[in-house]
């Protein structure tokens, strides 16, 4: 189990989506998803940049309750020397073993990665609003960020939202809010999503989303994911 976590990371790393540019960018890793699409774990790792120490967390999502499993969020920093071009990946390997366990107890399978509905490309513009069809179900899917702000600079925290509808090929439509309104993260900026994913049971959707925090030389980003599964 741990060589198929390590194996699965190592191919992730070089597909994902984040790239390290000024500032402080995590990179999200894929970690896959249970055979019954219930539960799905992913990664980031990085480089602190005011501390230059390389960090790894990995976390484990109840998809319909839009939660973690129990014990399901493993974090470590590490205080060794880091040299040019290193991009923190160490981190996660150090880290990945402590996660073979939750693997196993939710059977997860990182093969099952799901299936890449949307992607937000490096130097796209990101939108509020986002509408577009699933040729493989028919599907129409319309996504709306809702997102405030209060306070700025040191004292900035902001929440956000997601507002979903999906239509079918029948016509018929559901809608529904995915994440916490009323819930402010302090230091944070804004909110923008960077992928949309099916789980592989096609009932399930993980929105991964970056939290970001503009700073005087770039900004940080961190990931986050929000889940639903379909009525």
């Amino acid at each position: 189990m741990i060589r198929r976590i390590a194996a699965l990371a190592i191919l992730a790393l070089f597909t994902c989506s984040a790239s390290l540019v000024a500032g402080d960018v995590a990179t999200f890793v894929n970690l896959g998803f249970s055979e019954n699409s219930r539960t799905f774990m992913f990664a980031q790792y990085g480089i602190e940049d005011e501390t230059t120490i390389p960090f790894a967390e990995i976390y484990t999502v109840d998809v319909p309750g839009n939660r973690f499993v129990p014990n399901g969020v493993l974090s470590e920093e590490y205080d060794v020397p880091v040299s040019p071009g290193q991009d923190g990946s160490g981190a996660l390997y150090n880290l990945l073993p402590q996660a073979a366990p939750l693997a196993e107890q939710y059977g997860l399978d990182h093969l099952r990665q799901g299936r890449l509905v949307y992607l937000l490309v490096n130097g796209q513009e990101p939108k509020a609003q986002i509408s577009f069809r699933d040729f493989r179900s028919g599907n129409r899917y319309q996504v709306q960020l809702v997102q405030e702000q209060r306070g700025s600079d040191d004292a900035v925290r902001s929440a956000f939202h997601i507002l979903l509808t999906v239509t079918r090929e029948n016509g018929s439509s559901q809608e529904y809010t995915v994440g916490l309104p009323d819930y402010y993260r302090e230091g944070i900026h804004k909110y923008q999503i960077r992928q949309i994913l099916h789980a592989p049971n096609e009932r399930g959707i993980v929105f991964v989303v970056e939290k970001i925090t503009e700073m005087s030389d770039g900004r940080e980003v961190r990931f986050m994911v929000e889940t639903v599964t379909f009525r």
